[in-house]
């Protein structure tokens, strides 16, 4: 990085010249004022008035640059474009945690912010496995099952979602184990990877369609998740389960009207192909809930209701037990993230009926009507096993299509932090 700037966090006001100003400028260094109201937010918008500059390359120093503050920072000032650098200050292993956080966060973002072309589903699974496997060495195996495979182990959804494409739908399952061959699991994570999604017959508008690069963020996110907690030293086993496909048309592709039978014998009628993401997942918690893991989080960028509901700035979360939302919150607000829960009763498994199967995937209506990201929680709830504490994270926050005064154009990975920490708990 050929020019570095300083930056530096100051309780002092600005000079008067530079006016309601909270960054301003010397010689070779910016100055943050920090006015005391939601410093964190104040420092991730001035990380964005800074990068909007065209400065590439910053050094943080000073005093007050905290973990938490050094991250939204970086937060900030990424762009989808490479080509920038945050150098961190403080002591080494405060340093060393940083870089941790950077190094997945890259991770995830690179492959939310890929081109569906160059990222198909098989691809997916491959470069999380790999990664994994590179970051945990011995302690990490993986198998990847594809196409009509996914039949004879009677993973119905995910087939059935990704059969419309040429290239062909793929679940990765990956055990990171160091505790021995017999040890028990501990969590198992879930997540959605839908490498690029039409909608199917229930089409997208264009100016819908064009994001849906980040339709498998949840995936990017669960693997750059555990990645962090092993570089951590995660000491417990884990199991990591992505659900990967293209949800397209064709002639091949999954219909309106057509009756789904998972494994657990559930059916499910597909009154809306848009809503294809609980179809995925259904057959990852049902892997994971086989695993007798005590713990299943599974993630997604699940329903638009979501967004609506907590805007682009919180995850929406959802569980049966109020403790595990107190726990996400509190595992979330640690690490300078936000969630927010929604609701989740028993009768919400039944707000998308079907006269002709158990449920259906969604309701017949725009958004699948009221209450939509709750339906699809109750939805994913028939098949995660009642032994086990579970946490749906639908992932609202994943993902920009323009820049905005807190996140640059694309995958924010906003979500990375939290199940971290949970995995860490």
């Amino acid at each position: 990085m050929s020019q570095v700037m300083q930056v530096i966090l100051t309780r002092e006001t600005p000079a008067a010249h530079w006016g309601k100003a909270d960054v301003t400028y010397g010689a070779g260094q910016a100055l943050i004022h920090l006015n005391g109201d939601d410093e964190l937010r104040q420092i991730q918008m001035a990380a964005r008035k800074i990068r909007s500059q065209g400065i590439n390359g910053v050094q943080l120093e000073g005093p007050l640059w905290d973990i938490n503050r050094q991250w939204v920072f970086a937060q900030g000032f990424a762009t989808a474009k490479p080509g920038y650098e945050v150098r961190w200050c403080g002591d080494a292993a405060m340093q060393a945690e940083l870089t941790h956080r950077a190094e997945s966060a890259s991770f995830a973002r690179q492959l939310i912010n890929e081109t569906p072309e160059n990222l198909s589903p098989v691809t997916l699974a491959t470069q999380a496995g790999e990664w994994l496997a590179a970051i945990g060495g011995s302690k990490v195996n993986f198998r990847i099952i594809e196409g009509d495979a996914l039949l004879e182990a009677q993973w119905i959804g995910l087939h059935a979602v990704g059969r419309g494409s040429e290239r062909p739908p793929a679940m990765l399952e990956l055990d990171y184990n160091p505790l021995g061959e017999d040890a028990p699991v501990s969590v198992a994570l879930v997540g959605k990877g839908i490498t690029f999604d039409s909608g199917g017959y229930s089409i997208k508008a264009s100016e819908g369609m064009l994001g849906m690069k980040c339709d498998m963020g949840g995936a990017a996110t669960v693997t750059a998740a555990l990645g962090l907690a092993i570089k951590s030293g995660l000491n417990k086993r884990v199991k990591l389960f992505l659900c990967c496909a293209e949800n397209l048309i064709s002639g091949r592709a999954y219909k309106l009207g057509d009756i789904l039978t998972y494994k657990n014998g559930v059916t499910v009628e597909v009154v809306n192909t848009d809503a294809e993401g609980r179809l995925v997942l259904a057959d990852g918690l049902q892997a994971a809930s086989a695993t007798g893991a005590a713990f299943i989080i599974d993630a997604a960028t699940l329903t638009g209701a979501a967004v609506m509901a907590v805007g682009g700035n919180y995850n929406a979360i959802f569980s049966p037990k109020a403790d595990t939302l107190q726990l996400a919150q509190r595992k979330a607000a640690a690490v300078a993230e936000r969630v927010w829960p929604l609701p989740l009763d028993p009768w919400h498994k039944d707000m998308c009926p079907s006269a002709y199967a158990d449920t259906a995937n969604s309701r017949a209506m725009k958004g699948g009507g009221a209450g939509g990201a709750s339906n699809a929680a109750g939805f994913l709830w028939r098949f995660v096993s009642p032994a086990a504490d579970w946490l749906h994270m639908d992932l609202a926050g994943a993902f920009e299509d323009s820049a905005s005064a807190l996140w640059g154009a694309g995958a924010t990975t906003h979500g990375v932090l939290t199940i971290a920490e949970l995995l860490k708990d």
